[in-house]
């Protein structure tokens, strides 16, 4: 896991911007471009639940809204304080299936455990816009 050691301890710092009052469920992700940038997000979370946005949305979003695209992306780290890995949400694994590569490397951890998967991984028999 040495390899991804930057994006994670760039997305645990980030967690620690998170803000979940309902919640208390605090996370954290950084991705890392392959010109060696890196996009830090944090989850928000607001008192209409729907509202709240995800760390790595508000990350992956910093990427492309920098105009960088899903081929320039080397990998993502998400990261949570939770018991068990925090795995993208419903929401998180559509947004991210269309915006990386279906290898790109996505690193979970929670300090306990740590684990490498991609969104072909998470998401199988995906709906992309291959499908329209």
């Amino acid at each position: 896991m040495e390899k991804y050691r930057d994006i994670l301890e760039r997305a645990f710092s980030a967690m620690d911007n998170a803000y979940a009052p309902y919640s208390n469920y605090h996370v954290g992700a950084c991705v890392k471009t392959k010109d060696g940038k890196y996009f830090i997000g944090a989850n928000v979370e607001n008192a209409s639940y729907g509202l709240t946005n995800c760390a790595e949305r508000n990350a992956i979003f910093q990427v492309y809204s920098q105009g960088y695209r899903k081929e320039d992306v080397e990998a993502i780290a998400i990261v949570s304080s939770g018991k068990t890995l925090a795995t993208p949400c419903g929401a998180c694994r559509q947004v991210l299936v269309e915006l990386l590569n279906r290898d790109t490397p996505i690193v979970l951890s929670n300090r306990e455990r740590e684990m490498v998967t991609n969104i072909e991984e998470l998401l199988p028999m995906s709906f992309t816009s291959d499908d329209l």
